[in-house]
């Protein structure tokens, strides 16, 4: 599993500019570049190949243990992965453990779970998340 990780990692480059609601696995494989949905449907989708049971997550990633500056939160996505009967967290984009995940919603993939589903005309005027890490 850190292999198809690893893979899509490093074949992917990352950058909101490359983001495109159409794009599939295929085209991310073949276009090497995508945001944090990408990299997950593309490791998803190689880990169906070897029939790996995968499921797509969406949520917020944490700056917990990160060295300051900190980036504002973003919504990002990255996949659970079911191995020795247990489902096991695996982020493709950042490919690197990380604390505090805030999980949204599971589903196939991000058409099953996106942050919103409007109908008509709607703006977004603020939303804001933060986390702090609390002792256990």
């Amino acid at each position: 599993m850190q292999a198809i990780c690893d893979f899509v990692h490093r074949h992917v480059a990352f950058g909101y500019e490359h983001s495109r609601a159409t794009r599939t696995a295929a085209e991310t494989y073949a276009e090497r570049r995508g945001v944090c949905r990408d990299y997950t449907h593309l490791a998803i989708t190689f880990c169906r190949c070897m029939n790996i049971p995968a499921r797509y997550c969406t949520g917020y990633v944490s700056d917990i243990g990160l060295p300051p500056p900190y980036a504002p939160m973003d919504f990002a996505a990255w996949m659970e992965v079911c191995l020795g009967g247990r489902w096991w967290v695996f982020d493709p984009r950042n490919n690197a453990p990380r604390l505090g995940r805030v999980l949204i919603a599971q589903g196939r993939d991000a058409a099953d779970v996106p942050l919103t589903h409007t109908f008509g005309p709607n703006t977004l005027v603020g939303f804001r998340v933060w986390t702090d890490e609390c002792a256990a």
